[in-house]
């Protein structure tokens, strides 16, 4: 997993009028918990919005005074109207500790079924991972090179790696669904194919007057 790093200022106040005054400011309230005493920090919100613009996910270091903590992104909070970032929530990460964390799928491959006209249905964006913060995958690739129309990979199929998936093992992740403009194959056509009308027996001929 890697890691990005950003600064933040301790705040030496807390409460909504000292969170309204960082607003107007440029800079988000936040605050970092999980391995001790909580710390309240404040950090600039250009830098903070970017962790929500992309589908990745990454380890997040705080450079806060003297310290350095390697964190996750816990919650954030936006404004329902104007969408403005309000407050962030940090998890200091442990190296004896499992964390759980929604990974991003990558499908790779083409699937056969997809060719033949069928359609991918992709159930889910992201998994629940549960890792060690060394394990922790960045993404979940799936590969489709073997699904055929109507077939499907399950959470049990997709293998792992020191780390474990927190959903029910026979949920549906891909699968290729029917369509009408699914193309027969061959074999399906020639079944699929009237059969040709049998050829006419020849006329008798009339018998001869002797």
């Amino acid at each position: 997993m890697k890691t990005v790093s950003i600064s933040g200022s301790p705040r030496e106040n807390v409460g909504k009028k000292d969170a309204k005054a960082l607003r107007n400011k440029g800079l988000v309230p936040c605050v970092v918990y999980g391995a001790g005493n909580q710390q309240h920090f404040y950090a600039a919100e250009k830098e903070l919005y970017k962790f929500f613009t992309t589908p990745e996910v990454f380890y997040v270091e705080l450079e806060l005074a003297d310290r350095k903590i390697t964190t996750m992104i816990q919650e954030a909070q936006f404004h329902k109207v104007n969408g403005r970032l309000l407050h962030v929530d940090f998890f200091e990460l442990s190296d004896n500790r499992p964390i759980v964390m929604g990974v991003p799928i990558v499908i790779e491959g083409s699937s056969p079924g997809v060719l033949k006209g069928g359609k991918l249905i992709k159930s889910f964006r992201k998994l629940n991972v549960k890792a060690l913060p060394a394990n922790m995958p960045e993404k979940i690739t799936i590969n489709i090179s073997g699904l055929e129309i109507l077939d499907e990979i399950c959470v049990k199929d997709i293998p792992t790696n020191n780390y474990t998936f927190l959903h029910e093992s026979t949920i549906t992740v891909v699968a290729v669904k029917t369509t009408r403009n699914v193309v027969d194959t061959p074999a399906a056509a020639a079944e699929a194919a009237p059969a040709a009308p049998a050829a006419a027996a020849p006329a008798a001929k009339p018998a001869e007057k002797k």
